[in-house]
């Protein structure tokens, strides 16, 4: 009986991150070689380099040059973090299976022996939950647990808390992905979530950054959170439509009341206050659902554009 090695692709975004790129890589290559060791396993490595303005580009050039079980896909563009692992997920969609971690070392890549003994056990995706994280800014954390909190309450698609882009999946999990969905703004978390297969999890504690700063800024947060929800749920233009609904009883409630309150008590004066209050009430409002709806609207713009989701402007490697 002829046994065949797992072919296993490791795919990692990477984003001005010069300072951590050779002590990422040493990390990767001890698992690496660990892993080989076994006879069982073949690994590859795949760089997806966001278009960055510091040197990440050329040490990552002389490591695939040293390393021939490394590719480097530059990107033309920055494309984002959801992009730049969808690229590499495209390009690695044949081997048996991927696993994609962040180039920053808040992801243990000694885990990925652990993902893949999932993986050999059947499992079509294993997916990472941070049980903490070192040093952490207490106020993100916050952030992060009330949007997680907030994507659940109002999800169809269980979105699991503190849940990391630290995962693998099998070959069929990412040729569905890359075949079966045209998305542009894409939430990987919900989706694998959502696409179903046989999943497990496992549990780590995330490291501090090995070096350099987080390349999430809170804007770049904010546009995840808003791709999780706009992707995930229509309960938002609900919103709209109860708070319509409700404030549009109040406003009869009032009428009855000023109608009443005219006829029993002439001294009322006309009370301008009252009109300011009702027309800034029902102004905010309208601004709140139109927003809302805007929201939802722009992203079917950005979709029927059917713009290309990342341009590879150098291959890297094999």
């Amino acid at each position: 009986m002829n046994f065949q090695p797992i072919k296993l692709a490791i795919v990692t975004p990477v984003y001005n991150e010069e300072q951590v790129i050779p002590q990422f890589y040493a990390r990767m290559v001890r698992v690496m070689d660990a892993m080989e060791a076994t006879g069982t396993v073949v690994t590859r490595l795949i760089y997806v380099l966001d278009r960055s303005r510091d040197a990440s580009l050329s040490l990552l050039t002389d490591i695939a040059e040293r390393d021939e079980r490394v590719t480097v896909i530059a990107l033309s563009s920055r494309f984002g973090h959801q992009m730049s692992l969808l690229a590499g997920i495209d390009h690695a969609k044949n081997s048996d299976a991927v696993v994609m971690l962040d180039s920053d070392l808040q992801h243990p890549p000694e885990l990925i022996e652990t993902l893949l003994e999932h993986f050999r056990n059947g499992a079509d995706v294993v997916y990472t939950i941070r049980k903490d994280t070192e040093k952490i800014n207490p106020l993100r954390k916050w952030i992060g647990n009330l949007f997680y909190k907030l994507l659940s309450s109002i999800s169809s698609v269980p979105i699991h808390q503190n849940a990391a882009d630290f995962r693998l999946i099998s070959r069929s999990v990412a040729r569905t992905l890359c075949e079966d969905f045209r998305e542009r703004r894409m939430f990987l978390r919900g989706l694998f979530a959502w696409i179903g297969f046989e999943q497990t999890s496992v549990e780590f504690v995330a490291e501090q950054r090995a070096a350099g700063t987080s390349k999430y800024s809170f804007s770049r947060m904010l546009q995840l959170a808003s791709a999780g929800i706009l992707s995930f749920s229509t309960k938002p233009l609900h919103v709209g439509i109860f708070i319509g609904v409700s404030l549009s009883l109040l406003s009869v409630l009032l009428i009855i009341f000023t109608i009443v309150g005219y006829f029993v008590d002439k001294s009322i004066p006309s009370g301008w206050a009252t009109v300011v209050i009702l027309l800034l009430l029902f102004g905010g409002v309208q601004l709140i659902v139109m927003g809302i709806i805007g929201a939802y609207i722009g992203g079917i713009y950005e979709e029927i554009k059917s713009r290309p989701r990342y341009i590879i402007e150098r291959l890297i490697g094999k």
